[in-house]
């Protein structure tokens, strides 16, 4: 009988690029951000729902959500950032590369 941790059952498969796909925290529409802090304008938000597929990983502002406390943000596309503690990655810390 094999067990399997909960990050790999809320992970989703790779969207073909090699990234992972995780869903954003049920009954919240998120904010996706120009940069890793709210302060950075609102680029779009993520319809309830929503799953993103994440690039890479940089420590910004402290923000709290319903998956926790983070300083982490997740990059989701050029110049696209949401804040981690909104997405359901099955962890505390890093999931993937941090930006460069």
């Amino acid at each position: 009988m094999s067990v399997e941790n909960e990050s790999s059952q809320v992970a989703s498969a790779s969207d073909g690029s090699g990234f992972q796909t995780f869903p954003v925290a049920p009954g919240y529409r998120v904010n996706v951000r120009s940069g890793p802090s709210t302060t950075y304008p609102i680029v779009k938000v993520l319809p309830y729902g929503a799953s993103v597929t994440i690039r890479c990983q940089t420590p910004g502002e402290r923000v709290s959500g319903p998956c926790g406390t983070s300083s982490i943000w997740d990059c989701i596309g050029n110049g696209q950032y949401v804040a981690d503690s909104y997405v359901k990655t099955g962890a505390d810390g890093y999931v993937t590369n941090r930006c460069a």
